[in-house]
């Protein structure tokens, strides 16, 4: 890959990770105090809507960036050579590698913004502060396990039905398709990708001041993500919107 492309790559995604985050995160912050064992209104109901913004802001470009610098690098690199049956694996291995390498981001940014959201009278700096001091670096990498393993299964079949739908689109017309058509190509493959677990979302939100031992986090995590009349979709549409928009 050029570096030029790279450049490409690199600017491309941080400006479209910005763009989307920012648009969407009332809505996220919503989804989030939803999904807050608080309760949604103890967690600030729609006061604060943009509490833990600052976090959001800074994070977005690194966090997309990574993502798609390291998703063009890998495809690149694995296309040289490689027979074309195989690239539907080459597409699958690019997009996990990226999701590793962008959650290194993604999830302190994560971890901070989501605890602004359920404590609106807390500065995103003072949450901050607080984590590194009481729980240290690993305190911003609570739930990065489960962020990797939420998001690869995702990005195993957006980015190959994503790019075969180019390639389709690409053959049925006769020349590379325009930025609109890969738009559109990218919202399809992101709107058929809407169930996501909320697990992550449970552990990011559950209060400092709790015991993190494995058994009591999931004894109160699991119950809230699959209650007893079997929803597992409380603030879906925010997270659909954001998957959607984000491949635009």
């Amino acid at each position: 890959m050029e570096p030029r492309e790279s450049w490409a790559a690199l600017a491309a995604g941080g400006v479209a990770g910005v763009c989307v985050d920012l648009i969407l995160f009332p809505l996220d912050t919503v989804k989030t105090r939803l999904q807050s064992p608080q309760g949604f209104r103890k967690a600030g109901g729609f006061r604060g809507i943009y509490a833990g913004v600052p976090s959001t802001a800074i994070g977005s470009f690194p966090n997309a960036a990574a993502f798609f610098i390291t998703y063009e690098n890998v495809k690149s690199v694995l296309h040289h050579g490689s027979a074309s049956y195989l690239t539907p694996a080459t597409h699958m291995v690019a997009a996990s590698l990226g999701e590793v390498v962008a959650c290194l981001i993604r999830v302190p940014s994560e971890v901070v913004k989501q605890r602004a959201q359920v404590s609106p009278s807390s500065s995103t700096l003072r949450i901050l502060s607080h984590t590194l001091y009481h729980e240290g670096i690993q305190g911003l990498y609570r739930g990065y396990k489960s962020t990797v393993l939420r998001e690869i299964p995702f990005s195993l079949v957006q980015f190959p039905l994503w790019e075969s739908l180019k390639d389709l689109w690409s053959w049925k017309q006769g020349h590379v398709v325009d930025s609109w058509q890969s738009a559109v190509c990218g919202a399809f493959a992101g709107g058929l990708i809407q169930t996501r677990t909320l697990v992550k979302h449970k552990f990011l939100s559950l209060e400092t001041s709790l015991t993190y031992q494995t058994g009591l986090v999931l004894q109160k995590s699991v119950p809230a993500v699959w209650p007893d009349d079997g929803n597992t979709e409380s603030g879906g549409a925010p997270v659909m919107a954001r998957r959607v928009a984000w491949i635009l």
